[in-house]
């Protein structure tokens, strides 16, 4: 008498799924340091602006190449979040994406200032010249720092509300990340802390890692 085997099934979690996985956390985890080392938090002007960064040149280095990681990260990371949540809560996770997809694509405009700030440093323009370069900037960026602010700070909220929903994930990582960007908010408008802003972005990166394992068990 002959046994007939069922084929296995292949439990092994593809390359590109451990990739997109693995994006999650990096992305707010690289703004969460980038707000920490930004020369010029607390600067009141231009002038304040560029005074931070010529006494911080290395720093200000960093933040670009932080901001840069995050723009490849970020957006991604949005979309495979949307994958967890988005059948438990279809409308909250869609409007989570219109808002914080194109608030994080604005982070790319916004760069474009702190690659001013730091060529005028690096240039080592004179003070007065090196402001007039800083406020000669185009208005779209006032556009996008508007789309950024509100996209991602409501986007987070409603994307956070989104995996509470889901119940895939605990409830307490659901809430740091609905709280975390309000949290960056008030950091910056109100407390101007780069170290409340960094326990802020923190909380998103954490609540991305448990999301990140979801998207691991997911098949």
């Amino acid at each position: 008498m002959t046994a007939t085997l069922a084929p296995s099934r292949d439990r092994s979690i593809p390359l590109a799924t451990w990739g997109v996985a693995l994006l999650l956390p990096v992305g707010p985890a690289a703004i969460a340091v980038l707000r920490l080392l930004l020369p010029y938090y607390t600067a009141k002007d231009s002038a304040g602006m560029v005074a931070a960064v010529n006494a911080h040149p290395g720093r200000q280095s960093a933040v670009l190449w932080l901001a840069y990681v995050g723009i490849l990260t970020l957006v991604p990371g949005l979309f495979a979040a949307a994958r967890i949540c988005r059948d438990a809560a279809p409308r909250l996770t869609l409007w989570a994406l219109g808002l914080a997809v194109p608030g994080y694509l604005s982070l790319g405009m916004l760069l474009g200032s702190d690659h001013v700030l730091w060529s005028v440093s690096d240039a080592r323009l004179p003070g007065s010249q090196a402001v007039a370069v800083v406020d000669a900037a185009h208005p779209s960026i006032d556009v996008a720092i508007g789309v950024f602010v509100l996209g991602h700070v409501v986007g987070t909220v409603l994307l956070g509300l989104a995996l509470l929903r889901s119940g895939r994930i605990p409830v307490w990582v659901g809430w740091a990340v609905t709280i975390s960007q309000p949290l960056h908010f008030v950091a910056t408008v109100i407390l101007g802390s780069p170290q409340v802003d960094f326990v802020a972005w923190s909380l998103t990166a954490i609540g991305m890692a448990f999301v990140a394992r979801e998207v691991l068990r997911d098949r």
